[in-house]
């Protein structure tokens, strides 16, 4: 696994819109605000000819052009690290006019984005053995002031912190929108872990694990480790079995450390949740697993014909006799830990709190 150098005092920080641009309210404010702030703490930004752009279909501009300036700015000399502008819906469609080759053969260079941009923090790790870091889009560091996830992104990606911890508080409703595009995260709910001991309850159906669930400060002390792998399910999905598909031949070859993957989901209903885990189980992917990290879906508290989130996952994962540790503070329901996609990790859960150490090996 290759790994960039983190950003220096004083470096560049690139910007690209390979997803959705800042061209409408309340990104374009909430960028404008972030890019102040860079500055005032010393750094210097190169903005792609897209962070603007908001003519492409469920991207910024064209597949080709969002694909071309991708690779031209992961490639360039001009900045140190890429930040993408945001997520969207058809990020996927850009990837055949990204030059993937001369990527993997390129020095390595951190890349931070999530949700749509799974499409690159995944396929930097699969295709090009690249770590990335699954982690917030550039309008958000517009908000007034940080929220600790925030702070913890940017330490991140400057290297000044490897160690990421659960945060209190979560948000369900946002307050953020065109007439207040600077508010910070509208954080009300407090994160519960539930947990499910697959070393302790083999053999359980999704139904039945879920009723062997710890909560909160019940959970019990739980570690494992492995390589980080994952990013949104409505993304990784959509990959599987294309081209970019290089999922079994990754965790093949990370076989003797294995697999931690976390899973968070946009636009997925419970069904949908559960169709992704059969069809990731199916292609082979969760070979060699060592545990589960599963974010807030953004259809969080959503029961269909009963069934709800938790046997969605639990169907298939609890039949991986691994831990699997759910409604992490991962994805579309903030604040979200930011994690290096590729790096090993140790994870540790002491009742109601979670902590992810990574290593760059």
């Amino acid at each position: 696994m290759k790994y960039a150098n983190f950003l220096p005092k004083g470096g560049t920080i690139g910007f690209v819109a390979p997803s959705f641009g800042c061209n409408i309210e309340p990104y374009h404010s909430a960028f404008m605000s972030a890019q102040k702030k860079w500055k005032r703490q010393g750094y210097h930004l190169d903005l792609g000819p897209n962070c603007y752009e908001g003519r492409g279909i469920g991207i910024s501009n064209t597949p080709e052009a969002c694909g071309r300036e991708l690779t031209e700015y992961y490639l360039s000399e001009k900045n140190d690290c890429l930040i993408s502008c945001g997520g969207g819906e058809l990020m996927c469609e850009i990837l055949d006019h990204v030059d993937f080759d001369a990527i993997a053969k390129a020095d390595p260079k951190w890349y931070m984005g999530y949700s749509d941009n799974t499409n690159m923090t995944y396929l930097l790790a699969t295709m090009c053995d690249t770590a990335a870091i699954y982690g917030p889009c550039a309008a958000t560091f517009g908000m007034e002031p940080w929220h600790k996830s925030v702070k913890d992104a940017m330490a991140l990606l400057t290297g000044k912190q490897l160690t990421l911890q659960g945060y209190p508080k979560w948000e369900k409703e946002s307050l953020k929108g065109e007439e207040n595009p600077l508010m910070p995260y509208h954080v009300t709910e407090k994160r519960v872990l539930r947990c499910y001991n697959g070393r302790e309850n083999q053999g359980s159906t999704g139904a039945q694990a879920a009723e062997k669930m710890t909560v909160g400060n019940k959970n019990p002390e739980l570690s494992f480790s492995g390589r980080l792998l994952g990013g949104c399910m409505d993304c990784l999905v959509n990959l599987l079995g294309t081209c970019y598909d290089h999922t079994t031949g990754f965790v093949e070859k990370y076989k003797e450390d294995g697999i931690i993957w976390f899973l968070e989901s946009c636009d997925l209903n419970v069904f949908g949740i559960r169709r992704a885990m059969w069809q990731m189980e199916h292609a082979g992917w969760f070979q060699h697993v060592k545990g589960f990290l599963v974010g807030r879906p953004l259809c969080f508290g959503q029961e269909m014909i009963g069934l709800d989130a938790y046997q969605a996952i639990l169907e298939v994962a609890a039949r991986k006799n691994v831990p699997v540790i759910m409604d992490v503070d991962l994805g579309h329901l903030p604040p979200m830990m930011p994690l290096i996609v590729g790096s090993m990790a140790d994870v540790q859960v002491k009742g109601n709190k979670i902590a992810v150490e990574m290593h760059l090996k």
